[in-house]
């Protein structure tokens, strides 16, 4: 009573169309939906951004290791200190126009492809470092000699601006989901290879040469290698495809990837950046904490490190970059590694434990250094090694997973290159002013803890994304037995939902 009488058959109707309403929100997965990267375009893949980006590192390490001479060359007069400050300040003006880079490059690579960006932006770095080895000393031509050595790492900063975010989103929309930490790992092996080469070669000049032929010619000469090297990236980069995510990613627009790419209709590259903005802020804050936290103990590490050991401990240059390269040759040891075991236990586990290890670690680190014995000198470094390659291993894969694939390059490449500028490059220049203002040589060490201490923050923050498809990108296996697998998992679990 009170209650109206339902038509026969109302409940089972009702009862199909909320289930014909889930199927329309929620297709069945179908096989062509599936991408399946073959084993050997993804090796080639991976192989020529790993190489592009070794080749940009290059350029931009072997600067960082001949900070002490470059200080003499463009900078006489004054204190050692004064000098060093004037080429790490040089050093540090490239970042303040990296985040420009991003803005310019990351949004055209989500509208014209991957690969067309990351080869301009390796025709720029090597021209950029080129130029700078034919650039006359202070001594020659006065003033004009250290503006020139500003523009020209303006220009390195603008290319660099576009190179982390494609090449690692290059990687990981290639990459298959259960591989990504495993083939992204590789980026940066190509980044401890580029290293590892500038530090080389600069070791084995100040082997061979005297400080006066240093400072007279023997400077010049890393710097044009990088001419040919770059045009070998550049080739290496142009033969590759574009990757699947933005090919499929540009049909979804209705737009073919040559075209234009997956661009709303009617965008415009400012109207791009305040869509990321809009739509992606909380993202890029949590993409700005994580490289905060990545960078300054990168740059501390890899780049400060060789000069607080010939500055402050008294090291000879080459000793301390010959330290430095055994610490960089064990990274790269291990550092596919730990890509196998971020897809295995996942990313937020390994991004802990190298922030953790810098928060705990670095002080013992500095402390054994300054026990000045080469035995010392290697446990510290090594302390430090061992925990930043937890991050290195791991970050190229997180960082592009935090993105949807229509802003995935933009996105990353401005969240990356803001938080490069203010906290990354500027670190030799920081820790050094510091050092210079407290006389505490432990400074260094308190710097990277607050940096581990914030990354701690940020990766309980993040999402896990191991072995889980990028967003907006449908899934990638490595085979067409593994794609069928998938989809009928996938079929089964919606048909036992339903």
């Amino acid at each position: 009573m009170g209650t109206e009488a339902r038509e026969p058959g109302a409940e089972t109707r009702h009862h199909h169309l909320r289930r014909a309403v889930r199927r329309r929100r929620n297709p069945p997965l179908r096989r062509s939906d599936i991408t399946v990267t073959e084993q050997g375009l993804v090796r080639r893949a991976v192989k020529a951004a790993a190489l592009g980006n070794a080749m940009e590192w290059f350029d931009f390490g072997i600067y960082a290791y001949l900070a002490v001479t470059l200080g003499k060359v463009f900078f006489p007069g004054g204190s050692d200190t004064a000098q060093l400050l004037s080429s790490f300040a040089a050093f540090a003006v490239a970042f303040l126009v990296r985040p420009l880079g991003g803005f310019f490059f990351g949004p055209l690579g989500d509208r014209v492809g991957r690969k067309k960006v990351l080869a301009l932006t390796m025709v720029l770095m090597a021209l950029g470092t080129f130029c700078i080895g034919l650039i006359p000393s202070y001594a020659a031509i006065g003033l004009w000699a250290p503006v020139l050595l500003l523009v020209f790492r303006l220009v390195q900063g603008f290319s660099t601006g576009g190179e982390y975010g494609g090449a690692s989103t290059f990687i990981a929309e290639y990459a298959p989901d259960r591989k990504r930490g495993y083939y992204g790992s590789y980026l940066e092996f190509g980044t401890l290879g580029g290293y590892i080469a500038a530090a080389g070669l600069v070791t084995v000049l100040e082997l061979l040469l005297s400080d006066a032929e240093m400072t007279s010619w023997g400077w010049r000469i890393p710097f044009l290698v990088a001419g040919p090297l770059g045009l070998v990236g550049v080739y290496l980069r142009v033969r590759l495809e574009e990757t699947p995510a933005f090919r499929k990613a540009a049909d979804r627009q209705g737009t073919a990837a040559e075209d234009g790419g997956p661009r709303p209709a009617g965008s415009t590259p400012r109207g791009e950046v305040k869509r990321i903005f809009a739509e992606q802020w909380r993202m890029l804050l949590l993409g700005i904490g994580l490289v905060a936290a990545y960078n300054i103990t990168n740059y501390a590490l890899l780049t400060y490190m060789p000069t607080y050991l010939t500055d402050e401990m008294g090291y000879d240059e080459s000793h301390g970059l010959l330290v430095l390269l055994g610490t960089m040759a064990v990274m790269m040891a291990v550092i596919s590694r730990v890509g196998h075991l971020n897809d295995r236990f996942g990313r937020k586990p390994l991004l802990m434990a190298g922030m953790l290890g810098f928060l705990f670690l670095s002080l013992p680190a500095f402390l054994l250094v300054k026990q000045g014995s080469m035995a010392a000198v290697i446990g510290g470094m090594l302390m430090l090694g061992l925990s930043l390659v937890c991050l290195l291993g791991t970050m190229s894969a997180s960082l592009p997973a935090l993105f949807p694939t229509p802003v995935r390059y933009g996105a990353l490449a401005i969240s990356y290159n803001l938080s490069v500028s203010l906290f990354g490059g500027t670190t030799p220049l920081i820790v050094t002013a510091l050092i210079d203002r407290t006389g505490n040589d432990l400074m260094p060490a308190y710097y990277t803890m607050a940096a581990a201490l914030v990354g701690v923050v940020a990766v309980s923050l993040m999402k896990e994304t191991a072995r889980r498809p990028l967003k907006g990108s449908p899934p990638s296996v490595a085979t067409h037995e593994e794609a069928r697998r998938l989809a009928a998992e996938q079929y089964e679990g919606q048909r036992s939902r339903h």
